[in-house]
């Protein structure tokens, strides 16, 4: 008799931690995973879907607006805070099933609760005391919180979703892909928003045309952007909360939404008991098979803090699953992955940016296009596509591809399998495009903006 109850048992069912124990589970694997919270996860339930959800009742606003250009007379319109978040959690909890149903009929048995480690192969969950032969964390990340008297005033990313009522005013304070998504959300639905940024332009680590370019767009918007600036206290008041500003202004707000970056969820895992090292950075430490420096002990997702994407963690759940239960030793491509930010008109990006591309490769070749979408040619919006594409000059290769506007992140999904595959600036050349599209603009870019230098030498 063997002495493990499983063979793999996963903390968190979340995206990694579900697509882990389905495949070790048809690999043969006896699994289970236990969950306290939400089968699917941070995204599932308090991310990425539903937060795309209320991006899309959003941009409505603008659509009812654009449609007269096009002929549409619109009648009254009225926004219902409260049937988007029903049907929201309806659609949500149609999801949470799905994940059900995807575990129980790949055999995983799911343990509703709070599971903690006590060694290398023993975890308690609810009082019940489970051996695992291997043992998977999963268990993804959670907003940070600030440190300033009265944060505990305002709200994080998770409450978002279920808040009673839409504030009239709210101040979303940080600069990174939630911050700068609530803020077009809470805007795109006649909220008066302010975003506060400690820096000097939202987004780091994003190509600085498309960084400079949301912010006018935003800013048309009548989102209220304030760069160099946060909060140093927060007090109530009989209106709502007034919040204290680093510049010396004060605001007072419905809701103050802290969106100022996440961290790895490991309170009460005990790790610290079982041995597990961190990194630097808090998350947990692991090689390239995502073996922590216990052997039976593995870790992937936003836990690890490598890079918090959804689809980057369904990637280390296979590597674990196919490196312990089939043989197979693959490992996870970190360089060129594809990313975008659901912003207002949003943004995605492939490779690297200029800044990078002069870094690595010295001399690049910049090709960028700004222009008014064809469909806006008829609505009279003042909204502008930008397109980019970064290439190293000796080489030919592109190394970098960005886009901010519609449809960008389904546009560079697509350039992000052209980068992987290594195609060259003449590659892109040689594609005929769609016609009429935006996404033909990649492929007919012919001329490379100039360098400061060379375009002072051709005057």
């Amino acid at each position: 008799m063997s002495d493990y109850d499983y063979d793999l048992f996963v903390i968190g069912a979340g995206s990694g931690g579900v697509r882990a124990a389905r495949f070790a589970a048809g690999f043969g694997a006896k699994v289970a995973v236990a969950e306290e919270r939400h089968l699917g996860g941070t995204c599932v339930n308090i991310g990425c879907v539903p937060k795309k959800l209320m991006v899309y009742a959003s941009h409505f606003s603008e659509d009812f607006e654009d449609a007269a250009g096009y002929g549409w007379s619109v009648g009254e319109r009225r926004f219902d805070w409260s049937k988007l978040i029903a049907n929201k959690n309806s659609e949500i909890g149609r999801l949470n099933g799905i994940y059900e149903r995807l575990l129980t009929n790949s055999g995983v048995e799911i343990v509703e609760g709070t599971a903690a480690i006590e060694d290398a192969h023993t975890v308690v969950v609810a009082g019940r005391e489970i051996r695992a032969r291997y043992i998977l964390i999963a268990t993804g990340g959670l907003p940070s919180r600030p440190r300033e008297p009265g944060q505990e005033l305002g709200i994080v990313s998770d409450d978002v979703f279920y808040l009673d009522r839409q504030p009239e005013r709210i101040i979303v304070a940080g600069g990174g892909y939630i911050a700068v998504e609530f803020a077009g959300v809470f805007a795109g639905l006649g909220s008066e928003v302010t975003q506060l940024y400690r820096g000097d332009l939202f987004l780091r680590g994003f190509d600085d045309d498309l960084r400079r370019g949301l912010a006018e767009e935003m800013a048309k918007k009548g989102v209220d952007l304030r760069f160099r600036t946060i909060i140093d206290k927060t007090e109530k008041t009989s209106n709502g909360l007034l919040a204290h500003l680093s510049s010396g202004d004060t605001l007072e707000v419905d809701e103050i939404l802290y969106a100022i970056g996440r961290r790895p969820n490991i309170a009460g895992l005990g790790l610290e008991r079982a041995g597990v090292a961190l990194g630097d950075s808090g998350g947990v430490k692991v090689d390239g098979f995502y073996r922590t420096s216990v052997p039976s002990i593995f870790a992937i997702g936003d836990v690890i803090d490598r890079v918090q994407l959804t689809p980057v963690a369904l990637a280390e759940g296979m590597v674990v699953a196919r490196h312990l239960f089939a043989g197979q030793d693959t490992e996870v491509d970190y360089a060129q992955i594809p990313t975008a930010v659901f912003s207002q008109p949003p943004l995605a990006t492939v490779g690297l940016t200029e800044a990078q591309a002069r870094e690595a490769y010295g001399a690049v070749d910049i090709y960028r296009s700004r222009f008014t979408p064809m469909k806006h040619t008829m609505t009279g919006r003042d909204e502008k596509t930008l397109m980019k594409l970064v290439v190293a000059r000796d080489s030919q290769k592109v190394v970098g591809a960005h886009m901010l506007g519609q449809d960008g992140p389904e546009i560079i999904q697509g350039i992000g399998i052209a980068l992987k595959a290594g195609a060259t600036k003449a590659d892109f050349d040689r594609t005929i495009g769609i016609h009429p599209t935006a996404a033909e603009e990649f492929v007919t870019m012919r001329e490379p903006v100039l360098e400061p230098e060379e375009a002072r030498a051709a005057e």
